[in-house]
């Protein structure tokens, strides 16, 4: 079902590189809350993600047709699927899912969620390092959701995850970027590629974070419950080019005083705005 081999002409000359594999989309997208299958269909086709994010807790293999039905849909999108460990509470819960996404999906990659508080759904941060030990001595490529604490970063790359995806705010509020010093001193201080990963709520968001220097950006709320989810799906997906872009080509450097920008006599054409 799952495969990440990009044809070599498919892929752009700045792709997303995670832990070697090379993704021609740095916009990754959740598959649940959708008003129809249908409408998640055309949103997938809409926005091209590198991943689809899916949950084997919070849809039961064994629950009938219309769960066969999300799992074939998932298979005939042909995106590469990211199983997310969502819904666990301890370290020996979210192993066993890992390992049953595993065979479910057939591949190696995983979205490490460990919920500490189920009011604000923020990472377990006192037990998610040793679950991503764990996980990457059974092979696994662990993408693990965590908060924007700095300490809590280097650690889970000390034991070996090679990305992070550190949160804007918590899960499904739509507030954008809630510390921005934060996240700006996780980019400054830490190498690895970085996934902004919940919170997200408007494409400006996605595009700031990007501007900021970050690899990515993973969401679903703010695609599945707006009005219209395939075009919004594209709005994000162009929003987070355009982050990449523009932080890519640098952007000016801000000031407090204006400064002309019209014709002066004697300048050459070329120096004119």
């Amino acid at each position: 079902m799952n495969t990440h081999h990009i044809p070599l002409e498919t892929v752009p000359l700045d792709p997303l590189v995670l832990y070697g594999e090379r993704f021609a989309s740095r916009f990754l997208l959740g598959t649940s809350r959708y008003p129809s299958p249908s409408i998640l269909q055309a949103a997938v086709q809409r926005a091209h993600p590198a991943m689809l994010t899916a949950s084997l807790r919070r849809q039961n293999l064994a629950s009938g047709e219309n769960s066969n039905r999300f799992w074939q849909l998932l298979a005939d999108l042909a995106v590469p699927v990211l199983p997310n460990t969502a819904g666990c509470h301890s370290v020996a819960e979210l192993i066993t899912t890992a390992h049953m996404a595993r065979e479910v999906f057939a591949t190696d990659w995983l979205k490490l969620e460990l919920i500490g508080d189920d009011y604000t759904l923020q990472p377990d941060t006192l037990n998610m390092v040793e679950a991503a030990r764990q996980l990457i001595q059974d092979g696994f490529k662990v993408l693990p959701y965590c908060t924007d604490d700095l300490v809590l970063c280097q650690r889970l790359i000390d034991v070996g995850c090679q990305a992070l995806m550190p949160w804007a705010a918590p899960i499904g509020t739509g507030k954008g970027p809630i510390n921005p010093y934060a996240l700006k001193t996780l980019r400054a201080r830490l190498s690895v590629p970085m996934i902004v990963d919940a919170g997200l709520g408007l494409p400006s968001h996605a595009a700031q974070v990007m501007e900021w220097g970050f690899d990515g950006v993973l969401l679903n709320t703010a695609v599945a419950l707006a009005n219209d989810p395939v075009r919004m799906a594209g709005a994000f997906a162009a929003a987070t080019q355009a982050g990449r872009d523009a932080f890519l080509a640098g952007t000016m450097i801000e000031k407090d005083a204006a400064e002309p920008s019209t014709p002066v006599l004697g300048t050459p054409f070329w120096h004119q705005a």
